[in-house]
């Protein structure tokens, strides 16, 4: 499908406009931008939405209610990119007013949580209709593949077993093995019983079509409560590990550490304050990224990156199973800033280029797309925005952060090797309508993007002896 003129570019940010001042809502005609061409709205809805935003951190809720009305009669779910993209920051603004009154909060229950069905319903609707998650499946099962070349006892463990896609096509590749396949055992972990079942199910299935020698052993749990003595690593195994968007749910578990145990949390919520409540105008002239580089959570504190937190015992526990490659997946973006503006600023930057991914290949009126946007993108839109401490899971960070960690807690990085990202290449190239994606090297690392926008990382690693 061809991109509508006036709709938003990824290739460029939301930041690039924050500096012009944004109009009065109560000038002239009660919705004068109705009539102006879909860029300019797109602008304006930035900025109006920033604007809502300072208001509501500042905690002028009345303010914050005029700015929520009149940028709802310029957004729609069903409009442009722009316009569905800032009604689901609308919706999380008024999520997060809401949560200031639980009783009126829990009466309205506004909040509705998804099932397990309709969570995984709609990631394999966003792996069908985006190719991020498969480019990152072709890159790490060829970094688990070469990793394992030789070996003849090999244990992988999926730390998120709910699609069976990434897990069939590393059965079939190592089938296909010169020296023939080998014993293999995967590990699925997930909270849901019922979930890793369909996935013994059909993973069963596969192996006996393919005649490989396999296991699989479920855990039901969440990553931040697993025991590491319940994977069952057996001496002689060759261990994988496949991390995929699933090693920042550990963050929050951290920030409720830190609340409780940091004696510098006052210190911080002070400075926060007397940050927000700066006039909206020096705010929004300041370099953001400056600002984003000096917050108080750029920098990794002691407490993330201490084997005593979740994070750095997690870590630290998996890199003491000796794996030979451990490959990891996460969002390329900064989400996990304690301060909302902050949060939001680089959240509309990322969600602009994911809303313009779906706009260049998919109808507007396709159901799934529209599934796609509400239940993954909007649900992830109000978690960043409207939820905060343990409730705020998803704390998506940049590779930077990661790679320290993962250093730390004993691992060294693998470069991936350019098979891997032939292969990324080869499958973009076969679709035509995946023309503005490519793929990118950092290091030894793979950025997965939209134009020249770094969406996904993908980077490797192994136990460092």
């Amino acid at each position: 499908m061809n991109r509508d003129e006036g709709s938003s570019s990824a290739a460029s940010s939301p930041l690039h406009y924050f500096p012009v001042s944004p109009p009065s809502p109560g000038v002239g005609s009660p919705y004068p931008w109705l009539t102006e061409p879909a860029e300019e709205r797109g602008l304006l809805l930035i900025r109006l939405i920033v604007a809502c935003a300072y208001h509501v951190s500042a905690g002028n809720l009345e303010d914050a209610n005029i700015w929520l009305e009149h940028i709802s009669c310029l957004t729609s779910p069903d409009g442009d990119p722009m316009q569905r993209m800032v009604a689901y920051f609308t919706a999380a603004l008024a999520d997060r007013i809401l949560r200031s009154w639980p009783g009126l909060y829990g009466a309205l229950k506004s909040t509705k949580i998804l099932s397990v069905t309709e969570e995984i319903l709609v990631q394999r609707l966003f792996y069908e209709l985006c190719p991020f998650l498969k480019l990152a499946h072709v890159i790490t099962n060829q970094a688990i593949f070469e990793a394992m070349e030789g070996e003849k006892m090999i244990h992988i463990i999926d730390l998120n077993s709910s699609q069976p896609a990434q897990m069939i096509d590393l059965l079939q590749t190592l089938s296909a093995r010169p020296e023939g396949p080998p014993h293999l055992r995967i590990t699925g972990i997930h909270e849901h019983k019922d979930v890793l079942e369909q996935m013994s199910l059909r993973l069963t299935e596969e192996a006996e079509k393919l005649d490989i020698p396999f296991q699989f052993n479920p855990i039901v749990s969440k990553l931040e409560n697993l025991d590491i003595e319940s994977l069952r690593v057996k001496s002689g195994e060759a261990l994988a590990i496949s991390s995929v968007l699933q090693l920042h749910y550990l963050l929050a578990t951290d920030e409720e550490m830190q609340r409780k145990n940091s004696p510098s949390v006052s210190a911080r919520l002070q400075k926060l304050s007397l940050m927000n409540q700066r006039p909206l105008k020096d705010w929004l002239e300041k370099d953001l990224f400056s600002l984003l580089s000096m917050s108080p959570d750029s920098d990794l504190s002691p407490l993330s990156l201490s084997a005593s937190s979740k994070m750095g015992s997690s870590l630290s526990a998996l890199s003491g199973l000796s794996p030979k490659v451990m490959v990891v997946t996460e969002q390329e973006s900064n989400h996990n800033s304690s301060n909302l503006l902050e949060r939001i600023s680089e959240a509309l930057f990322y969600y602009a280029a994911l809303f313009d991914c779906l706009e260049s290949t998919v109808p507007r009126t396709l159901v799934e797309r529209q599934m796609v946007e509400k239940m993954l993108f909007g649900e992830e839109i109000k978690n960043i925005v409207a939820c905060d401490r343990f409730e705020r899971t998803k704390r998506h960070e940049k590779l930077e952060k990661w790679s320290l960690r993962l250093e730390l807690a004993g691992f060294s990085k693998v470069p991936l090797s350019n098979q891997g990202m032939m292969q990324a290449t080869r499958l973009l190239r076969q679709n035509h309508v995946f023309s503005d994606y490519n793929i990118k090297d950092k290091n030894g690392c793979s950025m997965i993007c939209w134009h020249d926008r770094p969406l996904f990382s993908v980077s490797a690693w192994r136990f460092r002896r």
